[in-house]
Formats: structure tokens, C-alpha cells, sequence
């Protein structure tokens, strides 16, 4: 089992765990009954990404033998994400949330060579793009009917990260800072003391990451990464564990 699916399901079923036990013999009772009343309140939120690129490929030559390089990114590795949560009540089906907080990740490129007869040369060259990312979502969180002690919900908004690590990368720069589409859903359960939220939620990002004047150091060995690529767009996928 890939290590992103075993630290997934360990979660979950950590969540399923204490869930079960944080209700006992007193499940007919519903828990937190005051809580979606309060207008505002606070938390924290702990996490688990995959961090992907859709690549496009400029397929042209990248030297003047008339090699081509094709990038992709493989084998999606887990990233962590921590910050902190406020949610203002704007209505009784809808929050305000602001969630400030930092997460870590990377990318695994991988490119493949051709000569100019179309065959494939070489062995494929892989390496890990590391991310460190700050980031700003301003979320709207849609609830639907409450439920006894649990309670689904949508959730969508626009998300600002900036790349701590992007003057760190080797063979491909990237760009800073991007702006994300967010949507997603999720539950809410309602335990004795606090309530668990889960979520999982994808990111689409709307900038070009790549930068395409290339690390420089040196330019004959890495110019070659950066001008296979015409752009790179991020994408994000986070599953999400909210404690309020």
C-alpha cells in the first residue's frame, strides 16, 4: 500500500476510534447543542496533502541535436499541514473562515528523453521539487441539517500561498506566490467536549509557477529542464482535521 493511503487510513480510523468512544452509552444525547449558536469561534486544524503540477509540455527541441524532454510528475508523496481556525457566523447555514498556517510538500518530477527519430534515450530523470508554503484561505462553509451528532456540510473559496523553498529548488524555479481556487466538503461531529471536523478539499492554483529564466546555476545544465515546459499550474489535494 502506497504511504499516503497507510497514513490515510490510519486517520481515519484513529477519527472512527475516538468518535465511537468520545459518545459511549450517552449517543442519544446530543452533544454541544449551543455550539453553532456562538457567532464566532476559534481552533486549530492538522492535515495531510498531495501536491501536484498539470504540466505542459512545449515539445521542442531543448538542444541542438534536437532532443526532446517530456515532464510529468509521479508517485504523489504526503505533505503536512498545520495552522490555526476562525469562523464568524454569518448566518445559520453559513461561516466565514479564516485559516491561516503553513504546510509542507513536494513534487516528484520525472522527464524522459527522445532523440529527434521520436526513440527514447537514456534512463528517465527524476527529483523532488520541496514546497514550504504560507497560506491564507478565506473559505465560505455551506452546513447542512445537523444530524443527532454529526452534521455534513460544502465548503469553497480562494486561498493565497507563498513558497518559502522556491529559490532552494535544483533544475526547475519556481514562482512564489499563487492564488488557489478551494472547494470541498466535509462532516462535523460533535463530541463532548469539542467538535471533530473532517474535510477533504482540492486546491487548483491560476498562476504559472514556472519561472522561465531557470535556476542559472549553471545554464548549460539546468536551462534545458525549464525550457521542455511551456508552464506548470499547482494542484493540491488536503485531507483535513479541524478541532474547534
Amino acid at each position: 500500500m502506497h504511504p499516503l493511503k497507510k497514513l490515510v487510513f490510519t486517520i481515519f480510523l484513529l477519527v472512527q476510534v475516538s468518535v465511537v468512544f468520545s459518545q459511549g452509552k450517552n449517543s442519544k444525547i446530543a452533544n454541544l447543542r449551543s455550539f453553532d449558536e456562538r457567532p464566532l469561534h476559534f481552533g486549530f486544524l492538522i492535515g495531510i496533502n498531495a501536491m501536484d503540477f498539470r504540466v505542459y509540455n512545449t515539445g521542442v527541441p531543448v538542444n541542438v541535436d534536437g532532443e526532446l524532454l517530456y515532464a510529468d510528475v509521479i508517485d504523489l508523496s504526503p505533505g503536512l499541514n498545520i495552522g490555526i481556525v476562525s469562523s464568524y457566523k454569518l448566518t445559520n447555514d453559513l461561516n466565514l473562515r479564516f485559516l491561516p498556517g503553513i504546510s509542507f510538500g513536494q513534487r516528484n518530477m520525472s522527464y524522459i528523453r527522445y532523440n529527434n527519430a521520436g526513440d527514447e534515450i537514456g534512463e528517465r530523470e527524476t527529483f523532488k521539487i520541496k514546497s514550504t508554503y504560507l497560506e491564507f484561505p478565506l473559505l465560505l462553509k455551506y452546513n447542512a441539517f445537523r444530524m443527532h451528532n454529526a452534521k455534513p456540510y460544502l465548503v469553497g473559496g480562494f486561498n493565497v500561498r507563498y513558497d518559502l523553498a522556491k529559490d532552494k529548488q535544483d533544475k526547475l524555479l519556481l514562482n512564489s506566490l499563487d492564488g488557489y481556487l478551494e472547494f470541498g466538503a466535509g462532516f462535523d461531529f460533535y463530541l463532548t467536549y469539542f467538535r471533530l471536523s473532517v474535510e477533504a478539499k482540492m486546491s487548483i492554483g491560476l498562476a504559472d509557477m514556472l519561472n522561465p529564466d531557470g535556476t542559472g546555476e549553471p545554464i548549460e545544465a539546468d536551462y534545458e529542464y525549464t525550457k521542455a515546459l511551456d508552464k506548470l499550474n499547482s494542484r493540491i489535494f488536503c485531507l483535513t482535521f479541524y478541532f474547534e
